[in-house]
Order: C-alpha cells, then structure tokens, then sequence
C-alpha cells in the first residue's frame, strides 16, 4: 500500500523567510502566505555556532506579534529543515524544538491556520545577531511584503559587525 505523505505548513519569522535559502533547504517548499503569531516576540537567544552571532526565536510576550511566513513543505524534506535548525526528533538537547502552534493569516482573526515552527533552546548571554544575518531576515520580510511597521522594527534592531 503506498500511503500518500502530507506535507507539514512551517512558520518561518527568522532567516528561513530569506526565499533563496527557503529553497537550498527545501527545493519543493511553496509559498502559503504572510501570518502572524499572536502574543510573541522576535529575540535572539541562542548563539548560532555556524554563523557566530545571535540567532532568531520568539518568546511569549502578551500584546506583541512576530510576522512571519508560511510555507508548504512536502513531509520528505522537512528532516532536512529539522537538520538545518538543529533539532532531532527524539534527542534530549536540541538547538531548536519545532512545535505545533497557531498563527493568523494576513494577521487576520478569522483566518487562524496550525503550523509548525521553531522554538531556541536558550544560551545564556546569546550575542547579538550579525549585520550578514539580518539581512537574510530583512529580504525575506521585504519580499515577502510584510508590514511596513514591522520591517521597521527589524530594521532598529542593533546588530554587531
């Protein structure tokens, strides 16, 4: 019996948003659309050994949102997506736990979707992110049109270098 596969939705609010590395990662991903998650923000609490700067996650925190994109990714490629963000089903310490969430839409209420995201481990005393790294965030958030305000404040994020 060949039991068809189903594709996972991913929420992508750091640099997974950047089209190009989307697509390195994940050749057969395809664009869902612009959401939002409801009552986080966008931190950097993890240093990313590859790339030697802070790297994205989003905390709880009551009255603030994370823009981001959702894409489609066929089940066979999301154990390339899991490696590329550090996390192994089934292993006690990861860099990341992709977990089940909520995000709206168009940031519209009525237009709720469960997806699949990343969740940091923390570090503590995690760098800031690099000028190289956030400008994988800001691309993607550019080409993917999200809001004005939004592309705002990722752009007065401090970076280092």
């Amino acid at each position: 019996m060949n039991r068809r596969r189903k594709p996972v939705l991913y929420f992508a609010y750091g640099s997974n948003m950047d089209w190009t590395q989307m697509r390195a990662r994940c050749p057969s991903a395809t664009f869902v659309g612009v959401a939002r998650l409801a009552d986080h923000r966008l931190a950097f609490t993890r240093k990313s050994v590859t790339r030697q700067c802070g790297v994205a996650d989003v905390v709880p925190e009551r009255g603030r949102s994370v823009w981001g994109v959702v894409y489609q990714v066929p089940e066979l490629e999301v154990g390339s997506l899991d490696r590329s963000e550090g996390y192994l089903p089934g292993r006690r310490k990861n860099s990341y736990w992709r977990r089940e969430c909520m995000v709206l839409l168009d940031g519209d209420e009525n237009r709720p979707l469960t997806v699949q995201t990343y969740f940091a481990e923390p570090d503590p005393n995690p760098p800031p992110p690099n000028r190289e790294y956030m400008t994988l965030i800001l691309s993607g958030a550019r080409f993917w049109h999200l809001p004005a305000e939004y592309i705002a404040e990722l752009e007065a994020i401090e970076v280092s270098g």
